[in-house]
């Protein structure tokens, strides 16, 4: 379904008291203007019941390349992030343009069913053949009417101890990717890793280009390469920039190191990326009781100013065998995992799944405010509140004044 709007009727807005008349015309918003009461809409109009309309949901972070791979050619038994990485090494091999192609838009057309329209992918460039980035390059233009799509240059098996691992990351910006990616915690040695991530800042820097690192992916509280990328960040007056993602080992990090780190961060400006359902499944693996939750200190890093966001990572993947597309399920795990269920978290979660994730991908044109393109989801729900204890299917997709999808 697609057919064009010029504005929705009986809508509420986050942080806002209130009904309110929001237009569109030529494919961006117009003056949003209270309204004094329910109103029918008339033709041209979407209805939004009273019901909360937010920004599109964001997918800050996810594995397209690798979804819906589960048990192919086997199943990850230990549920360990490196038996996940194996796995995903046997059936790299496997990869056919087709194939990617298929798997990567049968997960995009499942994310547009849940209101997201904004998607960063990491695409494993750990490949002499570059197969899966080239594919994603074409499902990009091939998805751009449901989604915006960022691809990572994503080097999954490291960019020193892979063979050719610089010159895959070059080959990989020089093809198209957006964004630079690292994953240091997976290099040989601490010395290997603190080399990866100067070496991915300054790939970044020379090509104007986003980064976004697996960082400190594991539960050792001595894996330290955050400070090492807030550092670089900081250095290269790059942080709004640079996305850290994961961060476990954060959650192991004693206080005294978090005071001084802490400093670091607020200073460079990094964004950061926690998927709570895959760290909740991966971390913890070699504790025996009591087990870590895996996860980075979320309501810290908020409480410090920090742009936080949480992400799906996966679909079904060799590193998480579940996944389902609804970003509401995500927020929700995440927002029991970290223990932010006061009603003043919850009453500003949503950001958590919008306009967070938007600011780690850098999205200049995004929220629901006139002169910006009328790309917003009507959810089920009144408020925050309501539309985490539904977590129902949202209601309606609006892209640049098309409704895209109406329940």
């Amino acid at each position: 379904m697609q057919t064009t709007l010029d504005a929705i009727v009986n809508a509420r807005l986050p942080g806002r008291e209130g009904l309110f008349h929001i237009p569109v015309s030529g494919g961006r918003f117009g003056q949003i203007a209270p309204q004094a009461q329910m109103c029918d809409a008339a033709p041209g109009q979407l209805d939004a019941a009273g019901n909360l309309v937010s920004p599109p949901f964001v997918e800050p972070h996810i594995h397209l390349d690798a979804a819906f791979t589960a048990g192919e050619p086997r199943w990850n038994q230990s549920g360990t992030l490196f038996e996940g990485i194996e796995c995903w090494a046997e059936r790299k091999p496997l990869l056919s343009r087709e194939d990617v192609i298929h798997r990567a838009e049968q997960a995009l057309r499942l994310f547009a069913d849940n209101g997201i329209q904004y998607v960063r992918t990491h695409v494993d460039v750990t490949d002499p053949s570059l197969t899966a980035l080239n594919a994603m390059l074409e499902v990009r233009e091939r998805m751009a009417g449901l989604v915006d799509l960022q691809i990572v240059a994503f080097p999954q098996e490291g960019i020193r101890s892979f063979p050719g691992g610089h010159e895959l990351m070059e080959e990989a910006i020089r093809l198209g990717a957006d964004v630079v990616g690292g994953i240091p915690h997976f290099e040989y040695t601490r010395d290997d890793g603190v080399a990866s991530v100067r070496w991915l800042m300054e790939l970044a820097h020379r090509n104007d280009l986003l980064v976004d690192v697996h960082c400190d992916e594991i539960d050792d509280p001595q894996s330290r390469f955050l400070e090492v990328l807030a550092a670089e960040a900081l250095r290269l007056d790059y942080g709004s920039r640079v996305t850290a993602s994961h961060t476990c080992a954060m959650g192991s990090y004693n206080d005294a190191y978090c005071s001084r780190l802490f400093r670091l961060l607020t200073r460079s400006g990094l964004r950061f990326l926690s998927m709570p359902t895959e760290s909740l499944h991966l971390q913890g693996r070699f504790d025996s009781y009591p087990k870590r939750r895996g996860l980075t200190r979320v309501p810290e890093l908020l409480a410090a100013g920090l742009k936080v966001a949480f992400g799906q990572d996966s679909i079904r993947d060799p590193w998480y065998p579940l996944g389902n597309g609804n970003m509401l399920r995500t927020l929700d795990v995440g927002l029991h995992a970290c223990h932010m269920l006061g009603m003043d978290w919850i009453d500003s979660c949503l950001e958590l799944i919008t306009d967070n994730g938007a600011a780690a991908l850098g999205l200049a044109d995004y929220g629901i405010e006139p002169g910006l393109p009328a790309r917003c989801v009507i959810l089920q729900g009144r408020s925050p509140y309501e539309v985490l204890l539904g977590q129902q299917p949202v209601r309606a997709s609006i892209r640049d004044g098309r409704v895209i999808l109406a329940r």
